[in-house]
């Protein structure tokens, strides 16, 4: 299986677990800056030099021996589950995607005919009721990552614990989780356990939001989009997320974590 979803610098400076809706494009062009003192030109995802990944046959070998060996600083990074499936939604969903086309092809049809979700047309753009398909679309996802039916599930909004348990799970061991929400204070960690070529100043590097202008803006307030229901399926889908890594299940509209993450307990809970 190896390590899927981990990026390293080419320095072998850090290395870091990719969750999909979580700063992924900054981190990225963090590590990229910190190696070579300037910002990969278009998405980080595109990138096929300039920092090893998995999915680049090249960089398996390097990847897996410092993994295993722990011999660089590991982490990753986290969000509140209600405003990432939420954030997936507009983007994925309603969003038409960098290569001008809706998102896996036939998905959003399917949504469409099986869920009847509407997206805003053809282009995402028209007035649509907003929480109406976001609460079928939910439903979607929760079908799709119990059952597996009408599709498998799909990266952005199957659950972070899926993710991070596959670096524990393979030989790896994270140093630092950090939220999305306190990103400054967590990759400013990070930056200061390890040693980079490149000096990097968190006040001034800009945030590389990619799914940003793909959707419909969110018309309304986070907790609007979760009713009774709603909240149950979404603690059904992301229980493991929600215990883990300290977010509050119980309050749409708090998205910020209340606890602090006890990395022991993430390596024992999702190592099994």
């Amino acid at each position: 299986m190896g390590f899927p979803g981990t990026w390293m610098t080419e320095s072998e400076s850090v290395v870091y677990r990719v969750v999909p809706k979580c700063a992924c494009s900054t981190i990225g062009q963090i590590m990229h800056y910190s190696d070579h003192g300037r910002f990969f030109d278009g998405d980080i995802h595109d990138a096929q030099e300039g920092l090893h990944k998995w999915a680049l046959e090249q960089s398996q070998p390097k990847i897996e021996a410092n993994v295993t060996a722990h011999k660089s600083y590991a982490f990753t990074c986290v969000r509140n589950p209600y405003t990432r499936i939420l954030s997936s939604f507009f983007d994925k969903i309603c969003g038409i995607q960098r290569n001008g086309k809706r998102y896996r092809g036939n998905l959003v049809p399917l949504l469409i005919q099986k869920y009847g979700i509407d997206v805003g047309g053809p282009d995402g753009q028209d007035e649509f009721d907003q929480i109406q398909s976001f609460r079928r679309f939910l439903l979607f996802a929760r079908d799709s990552i119990r059952w597996r039916r009408p599709m498998e599930p799909d990266i952005h909004w199957s659950a972070m614990a899926g993710h991070i348990s596959t670096f524990i799970i393979n030989g790896g061991h994270y140093d630092k989780i950090f939220w999305t929400e306190r990103f400054n204070d967590g990759m400013q960690d990070v930056l200061d356990a390890i040693e980079t070529p490149h000096a990097v100043d968190l006040e001034n590097i800009p945030r590389f939001n990619e799914s940003e202008g793909h959707g419909p803006k969110r018309a309304h307030p986070v907790e609007d989009y979760f009713d009774d229901l709603s909240m149950h399926l979404v603690y059904e889908i992301y229980k493991k997320d929600f215990l883990l890594f300290q977010y509050d299940a119980e309050d749409p509209s708090n998205k910020m974590p209340v606890g602090e993450i006890d990395l022991d307990e993430v390596h024992a809970k999702l190592g099994d």
